[in-house]
């Protein structure tokens, strides 16, 4: 291994690396984990403004699904240019370009009257919000090296259950509560309410983020020695390693990466933009009530996500800890079908929380794993690539639930095919991902500051 001589040697303990770590974590993910937030709220809104949209306007369950997954086209269209950008322009530009954008949309989606409208915006909402979470991602692996990183990025897409927990009573609340008010319908003043607090985050963006170390002048000399020191160290680790955007293109893993992300996402979709469907298909008609449900099973992807992400740092592993979480997400989707068809909606519930738990702690375990095989440029293409093929999983499973719906009057049938799609990538991860894509540089893990071994 070639001899890292541009990392300085800081005179430090590993207990004072932690600290500056932790100096990092607690400065940069707050602003990222709401970022992430108000993305997922936008989720949020189509699930729940389904629930009295579809009726305003005379759609049917095939237009709704159609719709919510063109979102993903858009996604998949935009996200490796917007990610390249990123590399180029920084994160703080690109988040101020990505929140604005996609809260202008949101706001439109009130005014839609025809399917084409809701086809158009939703395309726009989706290349507006491309390249958010690699870009994420990439700005994570600025600041933190991969053995920190698990906890980190389970700790901002924690966003996710955490919008949707939120989310839930919160487009319940508004829904109840704005119904005909200045003649316009609940569905309307959720698109509204909701999409401005993106614009005003897109414009602090730029006063609130920092790109990387080097620029961040709330960090001392010493501290910036600490974080170059161990991003040094994994530099040198990296330096056999291909940087360019064709690299990640033609590395095997990439694609099998994709495709595991996209068997996974299937379930996360149909958790997402169905969840209050399954609710109200058990019985349960009340929009609080179904608000409130929702929560609850959000709550356990929510834990589900730490506590795996938490697991995999401390363990230095993350093969096992995505495939397993992924299994118990399938495992409950599975569940909930039989509940389903056994006239259960308890059973519904408890299964969905244990899907959600599952399938949404196996996706920050995931996300830790491409950079351990890509760098550089193609590190920032990869990341896009993976991220924006995998998603147009939320482009067909929302619309194949939907055709299930309309042509048979029920999920369970699309439940069953959509748990062994996710079983998938359990074989996919533990087939083709090696055993030893998780060990950090042993300097850093005994805490000694010796030199990269030549």
């Amino acid at each position: 291994m070639p001899q890292a001589d541009s990392a300085p040697i800081p005179e430090s303990t590993l207990e004072e690396r932690n600290r500056t770590f932790r100096r990092i974590v607690f400065r940069i993910l707050p602003f990222a984990t709401i970022v992430y937030i108000l993305a997922w709220l936008d989720r949020v809104n189509v699930g729940f403004a389904k629930l009295t949209m579809l009726d305003d306007l005379g759609w049917s369950d095939a237009i709704y699904g159609a719709g919510a997954g063109i979102f993903f086209l858009g996604y998949f269209l935009f996200e490796v240019p917007s990610n390249l950008l990123l590399q180029k322009i920084g994160a703080p530009k690109t988040i101020m370009r990505i929140a604005i954008g996609w809260g202008v949309v949101s706001v439109l989606m009130a005014f839609c009257t025809e399917p084409w409208h809701f086809y158009v915006l939703r395309f726009l909402q989706g290349a507006f919000e491309a390249g958010l979470h690699p870009g994420l991602i990439l700005f994570l692996t600025f600041w933190l090296p991969a053995h920190r990183r698990a906890r980190s990025i389970a700790i901002f897409m924690s966003a996710s259950p955490i919008a949707l927990l939120m989310g839930s009573p919160l487009a319940a609340l508004i829904m109840t509560r704005t119904d005909g008010a200045m003649g316009m319908a609940d569905w309307q003043w959720l698109f509204i309410i909701e999409g401005f607090p993106s614009i005003v985050l897109g414009i602090l963006a730029v006063f609130v983020m920092t790109d990387k170390p080097a620029n961040a002048k709330w960090l001392s000399a010493k501290e910036r020695e600490h974080v170059s020191y161990e991003l040094d160290l994994e530099s040198a680790a990296e330096s056999g390693r291909e940087h360019k955007f064709s690299a990640a293109l033609r590395t095997r893993t990439v694609w099998v990466l994709i495709l595991t992300l996209f068997c996974i996402i299937c379930g996360n979709a149909t958790l997402s933009f169905y969840g209050p469907s399954l609710m109200s298909a058990a019985g349960f008609t009340d929009l609080t009530t179904i608000g409130w449900i929702m929560s609850g099973i959000f709550v356990f992807g929510w834990g589900g996500m730490i506590l795996n992400g938490w697991l995999s740092d401390r363990r230095r592993e993350a093969r096992w800890h995505a495939a397993t979480a992924a299994g118990v997400g399938a495992l409950g989707l599975v569940l909930a079908a039989v509940a389903q068809d056994a006239g259960s909606a308890v059973g519904v519930i408890l299964a969905l929380a244990l899907s959600a738990a599952g399938t949404m702690g196996s996706i920050p375990v995931f996300w830790s794993l491409p950079p351990r095989f890509m760098s550089g440029t193609a590190l920032a293409a990869g990341l896009a690539l993976i991220n924006s093929i995998a998603n147009l999983a939320g482009y067909f499973a929302p619309q194949f639930l939907g055709a299930i719906k309309t042509g048979t009057g029920s999920y369970s049938s699309g439940l069953f095919i959509i748990a062994a799609v996710e079983f998938v990538a359990v074989a996919l991860i533990l087939a083709f991902i090696r055993k030893d894509t998780t060990a950090a540089p042993a300097e850093v893990e005994s805490g000694t500051e010796s030199r990269v071994p030549s």
